[in-house]
């Protein structure tokens, strides 16, 4: 298993391009599976989830032209109506194929995304199901299986109990194709749905309200196929301006859009991080001292759940106390203990919240990365901490950040890869 070793307290300066956006990617692979023509992607960062997808649409019988950071891919060949278990069971955003294939079918197959158990409690499929039986879907379960068939989906009013952004993108998408007008009520409003509706009415669908909590589409006889850009990666540009702010560098970010960053902006102005920005960079400067200050995770536009675990590390160097409380996901701020092995000074509220209090030293230690934005925590707070820090299980790493040692010894980071 691949770990990193990182040596704290190395100076950092220079530039760091944001990759293609993990979150845009891993849904436009699957929107492949709309047209019987072929789609050219670029921009497309080469991580887990992205290898993966393309592993199960070449699997379903697809032609894909990779070219590393383009993809050309064509469906038209494509008879297979089963998700196979082993490729589907690995990785979450499987589940974006089921829609496409059920428009364009009439029926698929597949087991339950990402591992889980069904009906298991972690990250379930709900939202899905219930839109799809919405259009006209009949969903049935055997043996661990799930089988979707529908003659003809139907337009319906759906709406979101809970704000989700991979089910808004894959309810949109199944509408496409769908006789009748579809109505989705309190929808994810995130920079990453809205290019999915741009992609899509530049090739034959009537899609409005995108970035709105109502969408409307239009259903239509077939889609068309074209060239998308992947937009920048908020989160991974998001993750580096923490990284910058965290070890008081000054670091330049480019092939980003602050714009989608704005309310982390707000509070580096409220905090004390000084920054320029232009419409695709962001100059994070030095600070002369940070500010201790409180969050709460939202949905987009508000605070990213994905910049908690970074968010926390900063505030270690803060002046005084701030309270972080996460609500969208359960348990995500258990990883804190790891940050007081290292000598941060938190108290676990309960699950949902914690209290940071600052500045504290932080001491190197031998680690196990969680996830992906625990990873990344670890990894900044490895930067600024004395001594060495050993991360393993950096495979979590890899999955959000494309070969993240690389770009940050370029930075002047003293951080190395052990296989």
């Amino acid at each position: 298993m691949s770990k990193f070793i990182i040596t704290g307290g190395a100076k950092l300066t220079g530039e760091i391009m944001v990759s293609g956006a993990k979150n845009n990617a891993q849904i436009m692979i699957p929107v492949s599976l709309l047209s019987r023509e072929t789609i050219t992607i670029n921009n497309v960062p080469r991580i887990d989830g992205v290898e993966k997808s393309l592993e199960l649409l070449s699997d379903l019988g697809a032609t894909i032209e990779d070219q590393g950071h383009t993809l050309k891919i064509n469906t038209a060949g494509i008879k297979k109506i089963e998700l196979d278990r082993q490729l589907a069971d690995k990785f979450r955003t499987s589940v974006m194929f089921v829609g496409p294939m059920l428009a364009r079918f009439g029926e698929v197959k597949f087991p339950h995304p990402g591992g889980c158990v069904i009906g298991a409690a972690g990250r379930p499929i709900d939202l899905f199901l219930e839109g799809f039986a919405a259009m006209g879907a009949k969903v049935e379960i055997k043996e661990k299986c799930y089988h979707l068939t529908a003659k003809r989906l139907q337009g319906c009013d759906f709406f979101f109990t809970i704000v989700a952004v991979t089910s808004t993108q894959s309810l949109m998408m199944t509408a496409c194709l769908a006789e009748g007008k579809t109505i989705l009520r309190n929808c994810a409003m995130e920079p990453e749905v809205i290019a999915l509706a741009e992609y899509l009415n530049q090739n034959g669908a009537k899609i409005s309200g995108a970035g709105t909590p109502t969408i409307t589409i239009e259903g239509v006889e077939k889609m068309g196929a074209g060239i998308c850009q992947i937009i920048p990666d908020r989160i991974e540009a998001g993750s580096f301006a923490l990284m910058a702010a965290t070890t008081n560098s000054e670091i330049k970010i480019i092939n980003c859009n602050p714009e989608h960053l704005l309310n982390l902006l707000t509070i580096f102005n409220k905090i004390g991080i000084p920054y320029e920005q232009g419409p695709d960079w962001l100059l994070i400067k030095k600070s002369t001292g940070i500010k201790s200050y409180d969050i709460r995770t939202h949905e987009y536009p508000g605070f990213p759940t994905d910049l908690q675990s970074p968010y926390v590390v900063l505030m270690t160097q803060a002046q005084g106390n701030s309270l972080i409380q996460e609500t969208i996901y359960d348990r995500r701020l258990l990883w804190a203990d790891m940050l007081s092995q290292m000598g941060a000074s938190i108290v676990m509220c309960d699950p949902h919240r914690v209290v940071v209090s600052g500045p504290t030293k932080l001491y190197g230690k031998k680690l196990i990365s969680p996830d992906i934005r625990a990873g990344i925590a670890l990894v900044i707070a490895g930067l600024i901490a004395t001594g060495t820090t050993e991360i393993d299980n950096i495979y979590q790493i890899d999955r959000g950040y494309e070969k993240l040692d690389e770009r940050l010894r370029a930075l002047g980071a003293d951080i190395k890869r052990l296989d």
